[in-house]
């Protein structure tokens, strides 16, 4: 496993859950996510991603919610867990996500090639 992906498991495991709405996408707009994000998704077409972007959704959000949940990139993860994205249904957990952390994520997204999911 090389750094980066390492890394990825490191920033995924301190950011905090949270139970949210059921049936609430409101975090599922396009978004991007590093290339080994990428590579633990499901790959879509051309025309599935076309067709999420469209209607400004995410070509991974399926009838039931999110179809990569356990693998979901971690901008959709930080969503609603610190106040720059909150979650406009008032939901978050119990304690936000620390500073350093929080830094931590934007600097990987920083670094790292991001692309649209």
């Amino acid at each position: 496993m090389d750094s980066n992906n390492r890394k990825l498991d490191e920033l995924r495991a301190r950011i905090p859950s949270f139970t949210c709405i059921v049936g609430c996408h409101d975090c599922c707009g396009p978004v991007t996510a590093s290339s080994e994000e990428m590579a633990r998704l499901p790959v879509k077409t051309e025309a599935e991603h076309a067709a999420a972007l469209a209607e400004l959704s995410c070509p991974h959000l399926g009838e039931h919610g999110c179809e990569v949940y356990s693998e979901r990139p971690l901008i959709c993860r930080l969503f609603g867990t610190t106040p720059s994205l909150l979650c406009p249904n008032g939901r978050r957990p119990v304690y936000m996500i620390d500073r350093r952390t929080e830094q931590e994520i934007h600097q990987f997204l920083a670094r790292t090639r991001q692309v649209l999911v």
